[in-house]
């Protein structure tokens, strides 16, 4: 594929009341099945197959761009940015498509503190990239990733993932508020999804009588996780929770039709989950429905 056509900005924007939603792709992250667990590699395999997937799955990453009228714009996550390769870090090339400035962002929102969502907060001579931006996280996930001996306490082979954590909130030094659940900024609401982190958050955006949750990492991968929910992922804390979570989320919001989006959903990442059975399905908003 021509540079060019691979360098195009994913992005697209969604009116949600009186707000402005905008879906800021990152590029993709190259995975192997050998990233997937609870379930046999062979049953991964088929899945991805079924879904019309490659075996080795590229795993999309999207931060999301909240634009309010009488406010200043607000980041939910911040993409890979230098702690990724070649098919990651487009979240500043998307933003400047949409004509807003770095500068002009007031609060970045974090689902949590691994590279792919925290690692677009720095430049890369690691000053932020976000110079008048407030960071929002869970206690839980600041306690983990950010106290004086998260590095030392780490398992040795974890130990670069806190170190990076770390190097990316530094520079935004006294503006970091830690939060647990509620309401975290006017019509939006914390929706604490522990397991895959320990402060793993989504967050709930009403704007009227519309919503959307953006989920976090409740799906990495779509083609696998839908069908069988009990899959996991090695980089999962707590495999355990992040599966229990991950199955009530997908109870909770096919019941309520709930209006998704997620970190890892294929972009543009908006629609609503399908009971099937014992499993589920992705079923996109279509494009041509967006205002």
């Amino acid at each position: 594929m021509p540079d060019a056509v691979k360098a195009l900005p994913g992005v697209l924007r969604w009116r949600l009341g009186d707000l402005t939603v905008t879906v800021l792709n990152d590029g993709y992250l190259q995975g192997s099945l050998d990233l997937v667990t609870g379930i046999g590699s062979d049953e991964a395999g088929s899945l991805q197959a079924a879904g019309f997937r490659a075996q080795a799955p590229r795993i999309t990453l999207n931060a999301y761009l909240i634009e309010t009228p009488g406010r200043k714009p607000i980041l939910i996550d911040s993409g890979m940015g230098r702690f990724g390769g070649d098919t990651l870090g487009r979240v500043p090339a998307a933003l400047a498509a949409t004509g807003v400035k770095p500068s002009d962002i007031e609060t970045v929102l974090l689902t949590h503190l691994h590279p792919d969502h925290a690692g677009g907060l720095i430049l890369d001579d690691g000053s932020a990239a976000y110079p008048n931006a407030e960071l929002v996280l869970h206690r839980a996930e600041s306690a983990h990733w950010l106290a004086d001996d998260a590095i030392s306490r780490a398992p040795e082979g974890a130990r670069p993932y806190f170190e990076n954590a770390q190097k990316a909130v530094a520079p935004y030094g006294g503006r970091v508020r830690t939060m647990t659940d509620g309401e975290v900024l006017p019509g939006i609401t914390a929706v604490p999804l522990p397991g895959h982190t320990p402060g793993h958050t989504g967050f709930r955006i009403v704007s009227g009588s519309a919503s959307l949750l953006m989920w976090a990492d409740i799906v990495h991968l779509p083609a696998i996780q839908f069908k069988r929910p009990e899959a996991t992922m090695v980089f999962d804390v707590d495999p355990d929770q992040a599966r229990a979570v991950r199955k009530r989320m997908l109870d909770e919001v096919s019941s309520e039709r709930t209006f998704v989006t997620g970190g890892h959903l294929e972009f543009p990442a908006l629609g609503y989950v399908a009971r099937e059975g014992g499993a589920y399905s992705f079923v996109p908003e279509l494009w041509v429905a967006a205002q």
